[in-house]
């Protein structure tokens, strides 16, 4: 989910995101080995405009937002626009209509870096759009004697977007159950 409550052990995250340092990795060295042929200023545009229009606008409405939620469509934004099916689609497209060049391998590098340097995958409704220390996850961890993964550190701490919490259930009295 992200990387203050990942839904997964911290092991089974940790190697998750190794997959997409080895895709960082692959691409970097595709952009070194091919460093003299890359358009730099549409390598600088393409890699910006996944966070202009997917992540920038979200986290200026999650800080404004005082911990409230925000608005549901600025995680559509970021899904879309952090999507290898998205950026695959918008490759094609700009080999088609422009040319296929080596500056369009600046979309996976940004994803990957996102995925496996930060720990940024896709965003859920369920969660505030900045990650959070989610109580459910942390009793996760507790349950299956994990340490607690370090906090992420926010002024405030939001509650999760549309969260509604599951009734508790009733207890029987004691005396019943014996």
């Amino acid at each position: 989910m992200d990387q203050a409550n990942p839904f997964e052990t911290p092991r089974t995250y940790s190697l998750h995101r190794a997959e997409y340092l080895v895709g960082l990795a692959v691409t970097t060295g595709l952009i070194i080995a091919h460093f003299g042929e890359i358009r730099w200023w549409v390598a600088i545009a393409l890699f910006l405009y996944i966070d202009l229009i997917g992540y920038i606008p979200g986290a200026i409405a999650f800080k404004r937002s005082g911990g409230r939620p925000i608005h549901k469509g600025y995680y559509v934004a970021y899904n879309v626009m952090h999507s290898l099916i998205t950026q695959a689609a918008v490759a094609a497209l700009w080999c088609w209509l422009v040319e296929p060049e080596w500056a369009l391998l600046v979309l996976p590098f940004h994803l990957f870096g996102d995925r496996g340097l930060f720990g940024n995958f896709m965003k859920s409704f369920a969660l505030p759009f900045e990650p959070v220390r989610q109580p459910g996850y942390l009793r996760l961890l507790d349950d299956l004697g994990l340490a607690h993964p370090k906090p992420v550190g926010h002024a405030t701490e939001p509650v999760p977007v549309g969260h509604v919490p599951a009734p508790q259930a009733r207890r029987q009295p004691q005396e019943a159950v014996r």
